[in-house]
């Protein structure tokens, strides 16, 4: 399953990649993001692991997330290895758009366990993963007025 969006932040790209690679800025802006299990102290790079609690359709779980590519401040790689043998693949990309801000592009590439039923069940997170996708991105952008 795959959800992306795209939007403009009124921030440079700099100043949006501090803020998406601090993970202690998490819960003000990742509408599904619970709380910190473990993360490093400081900006995540290349190589920075860290456990994230999320709240999802009314149900909590852990995802090991590994930073895989920081090409800062352009774009960013995070796999995620969630409950049940399930993966995700998050993706942010930014460019400096015309105005001195961000064009922000966000997708969130996820397998689910379990054959056909996990398709099924990935249909319905689905939707609620573009609901939450959608606010959260509003909050990021919030941030920066």
């Amino acid at each position: 399953m795959k959800v992306e969006r795209k939007t403009e932040i009124g921030a440079p790209p700099e100043s949006v990649y501090e803020v998406v690679m601090d993970p202690r800025r998490l819960d003000e802006w990742v509408t599904i993001h619970d709380h910190l299990v473990e993360a490093p102290e400081g900006g995540l790079r290349r190589g920075s692991e860290l456990i994230q609690c999320l709240k999802l359709a009314g149900r909590r779980f852990n995802v090991h997330w590994e930073v895989v590519e920081a090409d800062r401040p352009n774009r960013v790689v995070w796999d995620g290895k969630g409950p049940v043998h399930s993966r995700a693949q998050v993706v942010y990309e930014l460019q400096r758009n015309g105005d001195g801000g961000t064009k922000f592009s966000y997708t969130n590439e996820y397998n689910l366990p379990g054959g056909a039923l996990g398709n099924l069940a990935g249909l319905t997170l689905s939707r609620a993963t573009g609901k939450a996708l959608d606010s959260s991105l509003e909050k990021l952008k919030s941030l920066f007025g």
